[in-house]
């Protein structure tokens, strides 16, 4: 199959962490990590900023897939419905890049880099430093993007049917707005 690039993406309306290594068969790398944050009350100018950031870090490092954890769903329903939008963003810009997106329950991450499907943030971040030893991890959402990017990884980038629907389908929506032609 060839290397391939994985960018890893944990959803957060104030720190959406985001994680790149290189798959070459059985060998994982680093390749960088870090946390598009954003603050104040604007809900749009919020998603703005965070739409901005991570499409940077897609232009710099031009990754080949990206995983996303999926929402999962608490007792705060306004705090579940904004963590949904950020979700959205984190899903819209690697496919508005044309990149396949797969998801991930945040048990299966866990389970895959851990070994528990209920293991906390300080067991994910033991986890990812000793697959990824010597490496400087920008933060806990960082590590939590890598962790999501070996999920991918270990899964070996399989995908549940139509998950690169969204990014068909902007790639053909841009295509007819560059020709004048209304969607």
């Amino acid at each position: 199959m060839g290397s391939r690039r994985v960018l890893g993406i944990d959803p957060g309306l104030g720190n959406l962490g985001w994680g790149l290594i290189d798959v070459d068969g059985p060998r994982i790398t680093h390749v960088a990590n870090g946390t598009c944050k954003s603050s104040g009350k604007d809900l749009a100018v919020r998603l703005l900023s965070l739409f901005d950031q991570l499409s940077a870090v897609v232009t710099a490092h031009s990754p080949d897939v990206a995983a996303v954890e999926q929402t999962f769903v608490n007792k705060d329903g306004a705090g579940t419905l904004k963590l949904g939008q950020a979700r959205g963003v984190a899903m819209l810009v690697p496919a508005r890049a044309g990149l396949p997106v797969s998801e991930y329950a945040p048990n299966a991450v866990k389970k895959t880099v851990v070994g528990v499907g209920h293991a906390d943030k300080r067991q994910v971040l033991h986890m990812v430093r000793l697959q990824l030893p010597g490496i400087e991890i920008d933060g806990p959402d960082a590590a939590d993007a890598l962790a999501i990017a070996i999920c991918h990884a270990h899964h070996g980038g399989a995908q549940a049917p139509g998950n690169d629907t969204l990014a068909r389908a902007i790639a053909r929506a841009d295509g007819r707005a560059a020709s004048g032609v209304r969607a």
